[in-house]
């Protein structure tokens, strides 16, 4: 059918359109779909149609990603939004929201970590001369293994 003609498929993109729209491999499509993120109809010819909302949606994963959001967090926060609707700006400042505190106590703790890593390994070891200081006998060790000292917020 023509595109102008009453093709109920005229509005909807296909997978190969949505990823030339967004950036993105076919393949993250398909994985974005079966994780719930995005989702598509079939057309009689059995291919997957994506609405328009579907871009609006996979650039908000895209951000969200880009700044840590775990895709589980970008799930439920689209659960709030309608489906087959566009997100609009007042979704995203409402989205948005929702993950600025984590994000701000993310950077913190970053910053922190970044500030301490030349001074001790965090683990009770590589570091002879802090790490009795800060690690007498070893104590950390009762904690388990890893980088004890670095991942606190003392």
């Amino acid at each position: 059918m023509e595109e102008g003609s009453s093709n109920p498929f005229r509005k909807l993109l296909s997978i190969g359109e949505v990823a030339e729209r967004s950036g993105l491999a076919v393949s993250a499509l398909h994985f974005y779909e079966a994780k719930g993120l995005i989702s598509s109809i079939r057309s009689r010819g059995n291919q997957r149609r994506f609405g328009r909302d579907v871009l609006r949606r996979l650039g908000i994963i895209k951000v969200a990603q880009r700044v840590g959001i775990p895709l589980a967090e970008i799930q439920a926060a689209f659960d709030t939004l309608p489906q087959g609707r566009t997100p609009t700006a007042t979704d995203w400042q409402r989205l948005s929201a929702l993950w600025k505190d984590d994000l701000d106590a993310r950077i913190h703790r970053l910053v922190a970590l970044r500030d301490r890593l030349t001074d001790c390994i965090g683990c009770g070891c590589l570091s002879v001369e802090s790490c009795p200081l800060r690690n007498p006998y070893d104590r950390l060790a009762r904690d388990g293994p890893g980088p004890r000292l670095l991942e606190t917020d003392d």
